[in-house]
């Protein structure tokens, strides 16, 4: 895994910290959420299901050509 340093001003360090901590992680850990959520990872967690579980149509079938 990477390791990054990189520098924020002294309140947004104070935020995350308080961030971090109300959400019981550390400090790298949630911030590789917030980024995670910001750039994203691939499709949400549970997209598929949710989006088949949603579906009010007959299902559809794939033709073949």
């Amino acid at each position: 895994m990477a390791q990054m340093h990189f520098y924020v001003p002294d309140d947004f360090a104070q935020e995350i910290r308080r961030r971090a901590k109300a959400a019981r992680m550390p400090v790298s850990r949630y911030l590789v959420q917030v980024i995670r959520n910001e750039i994203g990872s691939g499709w949400p967690e549970n997209y598929f299901n949710d989006v088949q579980g949603n579906w009010q149509e007959k299902p559809r079938k794939r033709s073949r050509g």
